[in-house]
């Protein structure tokens, strides 16, 4: 096997059903699951596709989409046409890079998220001449206030004070719509960003742009205030349950499959109309100190890392102070966390820390054989909370 590099590659597009990428446990197949929501039969058909296509793990992502990995080359065929009869593939693969949607879990029945997610997915893949960047994305953020405010997105429908709103990413006030014009007035604004310049080498994010360019006019209506990040517990709509670092397998995705589960992208899934479950690997409440850490799959599993991520995770988060967070990260691309934290990554030299940026900043060397647990319990209280 080759040695990662140093600087990792930034490939500019995310895995999709239809455009599998392959890691260092086999090719990972991401499931963008249309309005953030699995049906009961879904997801026991997903658990049973990992098992028998794949190495039975499952990842789920900052933007909710649910990643099957050590997919073997010989099944992709047929993990395809499993995917086909749940109904979770997209016409193309262009199509599937577009419908790039992110869905509050906090909606209720007749709220109207659940509709304008749908129409806005249908806008999406009818789109053929919307040329965006692999991973420009949506976000339909209409439940009783907006929680997805840290989530990467470009474009934003939010419930404001004065009704529904279109945000760009990057700005604090949007332009009010209905929901009979929310989806095309998005698509516009796609398109504006695109005929202003937003991507001139095929990449680019809303909020960069922003920063040299001028919205039209009319995005001047208030945005409500955001959220704070939720913790696992009992809500309106179900149990919301966090996964360990962001992965599970397929076992206990089975287990689930008893009812609809709503994606999120806080590596916690929301249980449709009932109470946690007892399985190994979930956490059902806000005190589990693995909440702590945020761990990208690291080495081996994936070929860009420099070190294992995961069981260091789990050795350090126990000694945690109560209220940091930690960022573990196997190459300075940092896909686990895109926002500022206390970061530790890993190099070819050993483990830098950041005492708070991404995990791509400048940061302090650590010492070989100096206690992780000593060095972190010392520098984080400083640094910013969870």
């Amino acid at each position: 096997m080759t040695a990662p590099a140093a600087h990792p590659e930034v490939k500019g597009w995310c895995p999709g059903a239809l455009r599998p990428m392959l890691s260092g446990d086999g090719w990972v197949v991401r499931l963008r699951a249309r309005g953030g929501r699995l049906t009961a039969a879904q997801a026991a058909g997903i658990a049973r596709l990992a098992k028998t296509c794949g190495n039975g793990v499952l990842d789920l992502s900052q933007r909710a989409n649910l990643q099957l990995r050590g997919v073997r080359e010989d099944r992709i065929a047929a993990l395809t046409e499993g995917l086909d009869a749940l109904g979770l593939l997209d016409p193309d693969p262009a199509a599937e890079a577009r419908r790039n949607v992110t869905v509050t879990p906090f909606w209720a029945e007749g709220d109207g998220t659940a509709a304008l997610a749908a129409a806005l997915e249908a806008a999406l893949t009818a789109a053929t001449d919307l040329a965006l960047p692999g991973k420009f994305g949506f976000a339909v953020d209409t439940g009783p206030a907006p929680v997805l405010s840290e989530t990467p997105a470009d474009i934003r429908l939010e419930r404001g004070p004065f009704g529904l709103i279109l945000r760009p990413d990057g700005a604090t006030t949007g332009k009010l719509v209905t929901p009979a014009t929310a989806v095309a007035e998005a698509l516009g604004l796609a398109r504006w960003f695109l005929a202003s310049g937003g991507a001139p080498a095929g990449r680019g994010r809303m909020a960069a742009h922003l920063a040299h360019a001028a919205l039209p006019a009319g995005f001047d209506a208030p945005a409500a205030p955001a959220a704070p990040a939720p913790a696992p517990g009992a809500r309106p709509q179900g149990a919301l349950v966090a996964l360990a670092f962001g992965q599970t397998d397929a076992q206990t995705l089975a287990a689930l499959a008893t009812g609809p589960i709503r994606l999120t992208p806080w590596r916690m899934l929301l249980l449709e109309g009932r109470a946690a479950p007892d399985l190994p690997g979930l956490i059902s409440g806000p005190a589990d100190p693995r909440l702590r850490v945020v761990a990208c799959t690291g080495a081996p599993g994936c070929p860009q890392a420099l070190a294992p991520t995961r069981a260091l995770a789990r050795a350090v988060a126990a000694d945690l102070p109560p209220g940091a967070l930690l960022h573990i990260s196997g190459c300075a691309k940092g896909c686990a966390l895109a926002r500022p934290a206390p970061t530790l990554t890993a190099t070819s030299q050993g483990w830098t820390f950041i005492r708070h940026g991404t995990a791509g900043d400048p940061g302090t060397p650590v010492p070989p054989g100096l206690p992780l647990t000593s060095l972190l319990q010392s520098l984080i209280p400083d640094a910013a909370p969870v």
